[in-house]
């Protein structure tokens, strides 16, 4: 018996050695899902940031057998390998959010970010 897929899209974002973490995201992601597309990086101006680097962002989509939350926890876990801390420097080195899970869409207000209305059409 297969497991039911599950169609999912995560945002990929880093202000800190931004092109070697999205890298490695890439990889990991890669390793953990299914079906697997990344869009082109872009370059954003970070928005209510203390640090004034810029973000690289890209979208994922992919499909994954992990229920929900199982999956936020694998993300968590994942930026935390990748040296994400959350301490109060501003330094972003990798930030994983899960934007859709199936039909639900999730940190609403992404969705109305440029770059995410932009990186969607190459999903």
């Amino acid at each position: 018996m297969t497991q039911k897929q599950h169609q999912i899209i995560i945002s990929l974002a880093s202000n800190s050695n931004q092109e070697a973490n999205l890298q490695a995201a890439r990889s990991q992601l890669t390793q953990l899902l299914t079906e697997v597309h990344f869009t082109s990086a872009i370059w954003t101006e970070p928005v209510n940031c203390i640090r004034k680097e810029p973000y690289l962002n890209q979208l994922c989509r992919a499909t994954t057998a992990f229920s929900m939350n199982l999956l936020n926890e694998v993300l968590k876990e994942t930026e935390k390998r990748l040296g994400r801390t959350h301490n109060e420097d501003g330094i972003v080195a990798i930030d994983l959010d899960l934007l859709q899970y199936d039909e639900e869409q999730h940190h609403l207000r992404d969705w109305s970010r440029s770059y995410v209305k932009d990186l969607m059409n190459e999903l």
